[in-house]
Parts: structure tokens; sequence; C-alpha cells
């Protein structure tokens, strides 16, 4: 009956985005007895995979909704893993970024937080990020995935863009290792248009960017 409470208002603060009451929450439920484990893979994992689920079709018209969530669950699972008794497992690595030529950070770190709440772990390259160093980053970081956001079409498909990583992956034999995903307003503009700039998936949004690439993650792992 705790956890199934914890549950519900949880969810509700989440959804409110009160930050502050969701950390009340997850506080007084530690103080009840439940395990840092419990909150992340019994209460804050579902309660983002179920605001993924819940997107609605206007995202723009809930964006700084979907952006708080992010940031909260993400908030949590940090401290709460710190707690942990043994180190949680880490489903995968990707890097994330910004397109070369393209300086735009709100849909990424909505990504970002999505995923690190989902036991993801994310290695944030910023904004403007070569083609080399996407490539080398995941290199460096054992990531299956490089996910490129883009909020304008000419970064969308520059030849320094997606296009570059593309191309240092076949270069390198890497194709088959490291995934690409792209996300941003072009992509939604144009759902054909990761094809054109040869991504392997492509999210509308910065939320559900945090399932295409969970699932692309199990996928790769089979």
């Amino acid at each position: 009956m705790i956890l199934k409470n914890v549950i519900a208002a949880y969810n509700e603060a989440v959804f409110d985005t009160d930050r502050d009451k969701a950390f009340e929450v997850i506080h007084e439920a530690i103080a009840q007895g439940l395990t840092p484990e419990d909150i992340v893979f019994k209460v804050v994992i579902p309660a983002m995979e179920l605001m993924i689920k819940a997107i609605s079709e206007d995202f723009d018209a809930n964006l700084a909704q979907h952006f708080m969530a992010s940031q909260i669950a993400s908030q949590v699972t940090d401290e709460m893993v710190a707690l942990f008794q043994s180190s949680p497992e880490i489903i995968g690595h990707i890097v994330i970024g910004t397109s070369h030529g393209d300086m735009h950070t709100l849909g990424k770190r909505i990504v970002s937080g999505c995923l690190r709440s989902l036991m993801i772990d994310v290695i944030d390259l910023g904004v403007n990020v070569s083609a080399e160093r996407f490539v080398d980053a995941a290199l460096e970081h054992d990531a299956s995935i490089i996910a490129i956001s883009s909020m304008m079409v000419h970064t969308a498909r520059s030849e320094q863009g997606c296009l570059a990583v593309r191309q240092l992956l076949r270069e390198r034999g890497l194709e088959e290792r490291i995934k690409i995903v792209v996300g941003g307003a072009p992509y939604t503009w144009d759902t054909e248009l990761y094809k054109l700039v040869q991504a392997d998936a492509w999210a509308s949004d910065g939320v559900s960017a945090a399932k295409v690439i969970k699932d692309l993650i199990m996928e790769m792992h089979k």
C-alpha cells in the first residue's frame, strides 16, 4: 500500500511539474522504508515511461511541462542512485549534442533528462558539435548511439552534420556498432528527412526520443 500511494503521489507531482512536492514524496517514502532502488525502478522509471506514452499530439504546447518533468526525474534518479547499496546496472551509453552550426539546447536537454531516469548513461557534448567529435566521443565512452539534435533545416541537412557522422562511421567500419538517432523540428516537418541524412532512426520530439533510443539500445543488445 505504501508503494501504491507513493507512485500515485509522485506521478501527480511530476505531471504538475512540482519539483518540491516530488522530492517531498520521495523523501517521505525513504523514511517509511522504501529503498532507493525501489524509488528508481518502481516509481521514477514507470512514471517516466507513463509520461512518454501520454504525450499529446500538440507537443509544443506542453514543451515546458515535458522539460520540467524530465528534469525532476533526472534529479531524483541522481539522488537515489548515490544511495544504492551497489552500483546500478546501466543499460547503455549514448553521446548527444546539437549538430554542427546549431546552438539550440532545449531538445537535447529534455532527451538527456529522460534517458538518465531510464538508467541510460548520457554524455552531453553540447552545441555545434563536429562529426569527428561525435564519433570520437562515442568510441571513447563505448556508446552505441549518437544522438544529434537539429533545430534548423540547414543544420539538419548540412554536409557537416549527420551526413558527415555517417561517412565517418562508414570509413571506420563502425556502422554495426554505433547507430545514429536524429531529432528536432526539421524532422517533424519532414518525416522522411532522417533517411535523406542517413540516420538510423528519428524522434518527433525530445521526450519520445527517449523511447526510440531505449528501444534501439535494447535491440542492439539482443
